[in-house]
């Protein structure tokens, strides 16, 4: 009997100890004007710990030890704040009072300040700020998108070192690329908007967007095999904005150079007064001309969204984006020369080398649904399902080799011209769902983990017609933009495939102590592709396994390998008639995060290794000709150097700055020669840009500017004497499109609480660059340009 009672007393004793040593922080969260603020987050910093307030604004934070903490508030909508309690003889009571962020003057560019920025658990799928996470990740914020006036996505990437335009193909898209790989995903609310392995780009809308992600290195991972979203090279992720809980809005009018026209709107609040629905709609209309030309373009863009808090842990968010955009392919220039010397011409700006009636016409639409459900304080489950559809159609003239007279003279200025008609229908979709459990304990060691499952489906039927040569023009004359009547057109060219696949996805940080973490997980994989004549099947596991050691506050050292598998030439078979199944691409990525000042200032730098070895690589005899089996064999490398600053250095002046070196070359490989560069690869990029506002007399006045500088560049790549395709002529080394700077200015002024009006001058110094794909497209940067915005806030 005293063997039983000794531990039952030892026992209570030690519940007693502990309930003297636990104590609860309770309050409410309320507005300025004393409203309630409905489920506003409250957490001690530094900690796990933390509560959700219930509808009336009441949060309750139990189990807290004896001692002196910070207590930061959070919500949708208001200004975050934080306070410090010392918890030591009882329950402690804390209200807070929050603030409107009305103004929206934080910029981010790496998320929010405390969180990680809406959405991007579709992609990385764990519940960890961008400075926790093992991969480099950039966050252009809305703040910065407005404040810079962008438009287009490069426009924003821009800001992102190592993300440069692959091409526009005609100013049709824009493709975007990074750490050297061809046209990364770009994705849209976590769903890719166009299937094409290749990345040929999407057109978009900045007005709806909240933010935009762009997730390098192990974004495979999570995402799936390199010809899906797993891309080595990362991915783009667009994001638009989603309702807020307290009424306001804006509404801008924007006009200036080449006869641009541009309303836009936003409008947002809460549906009832318990403040637990809300809703928000975005939208606008542009029109515009261009520089050169004939060429002018229209668009519509409506992006409405709804938000449910259903209870205090479960919120149901409804999103649609629909876009319809109709403008002039523009051909762009012509190389006065052969492919191994830039002479690309200046073509002057009245001077138009397509057809009067080319027209491209997109019309992408994406929607989604995302649940989240909170089990408890360290558990919950995300649901979502992203879907879009896009369809193109485009009919536009095109452009033949230099013409050669009977003697064999090249006139590089003599040019046939062609005609096609294209249409492309694409549906994308994903299902996916997500058990995520944070800060959760086995002994001494903290866990965060996913665990989860992912469906996608893709769908895409082209067709297309051509008529190769109309006519012939000289680009030194007169050109004639009349389409010929008595064109004669090939038959319908169709394709399409549709395919599908199922992810397995598990990842697990784990927290030894405050100074090491390590990275674990895995994904497989299952592909299943369909055309009119066959279907091929493939599966892919890629691991992933890394480490984070922080020996001081503030500063996180890395490092991960991870890969990802490319399934698309698997079936290709070798000598014996076998297939020789998967690629692999294997990363090695490095670096430290910082952040000082509060997270107020970022410093990232990252390497990063990725070889692409055993390459199905066809073999070709002696004199080029190809046997029509493969080999393993290849290594395609990229390595290089990414370097971000970004921030706010003073209250008033932020700044944004990073630099990338790309070591991009083709190793052992039989097609392109030895240690060349991939096509439209600069080694070289850099951004800098800053923003200044002014207190006291001048308050309401800013200024900005940047500074973008993008490296010289293969406009093709290398043939060894195997490859003749779109201006490659064997073991004629390519020419380096040239570099350039481009350099944008901004004005702004805050007239009142409701007026404000800003002044952009982008391209200052009228610089010319071009982008090229191959030698189809030679389309230069926007000459100097000058745009007013007027807008009005409520």
């Amino acid at each position: 009997m005293r063997l039983l009672v000794l531990p039952l007393f030892m026992f209570g004793l030690f519940l007693a100890h502990a309930q003297e040593q636990v104590h609860t922080i309770h309050g409410k969260v309320t507005s300025n004007d004393g409203e309630p603020v409905a489920y506003a987050h409250v957490a001690i910093v530094k900690s796990a710990k933390g509560a959700a307030a219930n509808e009336n604004g009441e949060y309750e934070i139990t189990g807290v030890p004896s001692g002196a903490y910070e207590l930061q508030v959070s919500a949708v909508g208001y200004r975050t704040l934080k306070k410090a309690v010392t918890v030591s003889d009882g329950d402690v009571t804390l209200n807070f009072k929050v603030r409107m962020d009305s103004e929206l003057d934080e910029v981010e560019v790496f998320g929010s300040r405390y969180e990680h920025p809406d959405k991007i658990e579709a992609l990385t799928r764990l519940p960890l700020a961008t400075y926790e996470q093992i991969q480099s990740i950039s966050v252009i914020s809305e703040k910065v998108i407005e404040n810079q006036g962008n438009l287009t996505i490069a426009d924003a990437t821009k800001n992102v070192p190592g993300v440069y335009s692959f091409a526009t193909y005609g100013n049709r898209s824009e493709s975007m690329s990074s750490r050297g790989f061809r046209g990364i995903p770009i994705l849209k609310n976590g769903v890719r908007v166009h299937s094409d392995f290749r990345g040929t780009g999407i057109l978009t809308d900045m007005q709806g967007v909240d933010n935009i992600q762009v997730l390098k290195g192990a974004a495979s991972i999570t995402q799936g095999v390199a010809t899906d979203l797993g891309s080595p090279g990362g991915v783009i992720n667009i994001v638009t904005k989603t309702p807020k809980f307290q009424f306001g809005g804006q509404a801008s009018m924007r006009a200036g150079s080449f006869g641009q026209a541009r309303p836009t709107f936003d409008v947002y609040g809460p549906l009832n007064d318990k403040k637990n629905t809300a809703f928000r709609i975005n939208g606008a209309l542009e029109r515009a001309d261009s520089y050169r030309a004939t060429i002018s373009s229209q668009r519509f863009y409506i992006n409405p969204s709804f938000e449910w808090r259903i209870d205090e842990g479960t919120t149901l968010t409804l999103e649609m984006d629909y876009f319809d955009d109709s403008r002039t392919p523009d051909l762009g220039t012509v190389n006065l020369a052969e492919n191994d010397t830039n002479a690309i011409y200046d073509l002057p700006y009245d001077q138009f080398l397509g057809f009067e009636n080319d027209k491209a016409l997109t019309q992408n639409l994406n929607y989604s649904a995302r649940f989240k459900k909170e089990i408890n304080d360290k558990l919950s489950i995300n649901a979502a399902f992203f879907a879009s559809s896009l369809d193109l159609d485009v009919k536009t003239a095109s452009l033949g080799s230099a013409i050669s007279d009977v003697d064999g003279n090249t006139a590089y200025n003599m040019r046939t011209r062609g005609y096609s008609i294209s249409t492309r229908e694409d549906e994308n979709s994903v299902f996916q769902v997500d058990l995520i459990g944070d800060d959760m304990y086995t002994g001494s060691i903290a866990h965060t983990f996913q665990v989860g499952m992912d469906y996608r489906t893709s769908t895409y039927n082209t067709s297309s017609s051509t008529a190769s040569v109309v006519d012939t023009l000289d680009v030194f004359g007169t050109i004639s933009n009349q389409l010929p009547g008595d064109i004669a057109m090939s038959d319908p060219t169709l394709a399409g495939s549709k395919s599908r696949s199922l992810g397995f996805v598990a990842q697990d940080v784990i927290t030894f102590n405050p100074w090491l973490k390590s990275f674990l997980g895995f994904r497989y994989s299952t592909t299943e592709t369909s055309t009119d004549t066959e279907t091929s099947s493939s599966d892919a596991f890629n691991p992933l396994a890394g480490l984070i050691i922080t020996p001081m506050e503030n500063l996180n050292v890395f490092a991960s390998y991870t890969n990802s598998s490319y399934p698309r030439t698997g079936t290709r078979l070798g000598e014996d008639g076998r297939e020789l199944g998967n690629e692999r691409f294997d990363q090695l990525e490095a670096g430290i995060k910082t952040n000082w000042l509060d997270s107020r200032l970022r410093f990232n730098l990252t390497y990063f290794k990725i070889n692409n070895k055993n390459i199905n690589l066809p073999v070709y005899d002696e004199n080029w000709i190809a046997t029509g089996y493969y080999q393993k064999g290849g290594n395609d490398q990229r390595q290089g150097v990414e370097v971000e600053l970004t921030g706010r250095i003073l209250d008033n002046f932020e700044v944004i700055t990073g630099y990338s070196y790309i070591d991009a070359q083709y190793k052992e490989h039989t097609s392109y020669v030895y240690g060349s560069a991939p096509l439209n690869t600069p080694k070289h990029t850099f951004n800098v840009y800053g923003n200044y506002a002014f207190k006291n007399k001048l308050k309401g006045l800013s200024l900005g500017a940047g500074a973008y500088y993008t490296g010289e560049r293969p406009i093709n790549d290398w043939s060894a004497g195997a490859v003749t395709h779109e201006g490659i002529v064997p073991n004629q080394k390519p020419f380096d499109v040239d570099a350039y700077t481009l350099v944008n200015a901004q004005v702004a002024y805050r007239i009142n609480d409701n007026w404000g009006v800003r002044l952009l001058m982008n391209n200052v110094f009228d610089e010319i660059g071009y982008n090229a794909y191959r030698t189809a497209y030679i389309n230069q940067t926007d000459p100097r340009s000058f745009y007013g915005v007027l807008t009005y806030s409520f």
